[in-house]
């Protein structure tokens, strides 16, 4: 069995700066970790479904249109789960939309909680880590194009590593 996410890719200069916050902050994931939003939660699947998964993703970026992202502030999960990001201010119905579509056919998967498109900065930690992050990062601000988003595959040693890109449509507004 494999285990895989789909997720769009937070791009540089911010992904390097937020991925070393949440090391400093104390999360030994964050190396393992990239900085992403999440489309598809780890998902176990046998590795003969890959190619079909592969297929559907790519049949499902070719229907939606590139968008951008505005990332500003924090928010949390708590006390539901012990979780801070950085919060996406604009650009969330487009993610809802794009999770939707991803987790259908063979990604369609239960969740467990409901989709709120974010990029974890500190996660499983003790409070006063998660009161820092929150408190640290609540100026954060960025904007980007997303133009794809990304298959990972979660290795053991490595971590999630990205194995295939599928490139949304141009928008029209663009």
């Amino acid at each position: 069995m494999v285990t895989i996410g789909v997720a769009v890719a937070i791009p540089e200069p911010w992904a390097t700066q937020l991925q070393d916050y949440r090391a400093a902050v104390g999360d030994e994931t964050a190396s393992r970790i990239p900085t992403h939003i999440t489309l598809v939660p780890p998902t176990v699947i046998a590795p003969e479904v890959l190619p079909d998964v592969e297929a559907h993703l790519e049949a499902v970026a070719a229907t939606v249109d590139a968008f951008e992202v505005h990332l500003r502030g924090t928010g949390t999960f708590r006390p539901v789960s012990p979780v801070v990001f950085v919060a996406v201010v604009e650009g969330i119905s487009q993610c809802e939309q794009l999770a939707g579509a991803v987790r259908s056919g063979p990604l369609d998967v239960d969740l467990s909680f409901p989709y709120h498109p974010h990029v974890t900065v500190a996660h499983d930690l003790p409070q006063q880590a998660l009161d820092r992050a929150f408190d640290e990062l609540a100026a954060f601000e960025c904007r980007f194009d997303v133009v794809e988003f990304h298959l990972y595959v979660h290795d053991e040693r490595a971590g999630w590593r990205p194995t295939h890109d599928f490139a949304l449509r141009a928008s029209a507004r663009r």
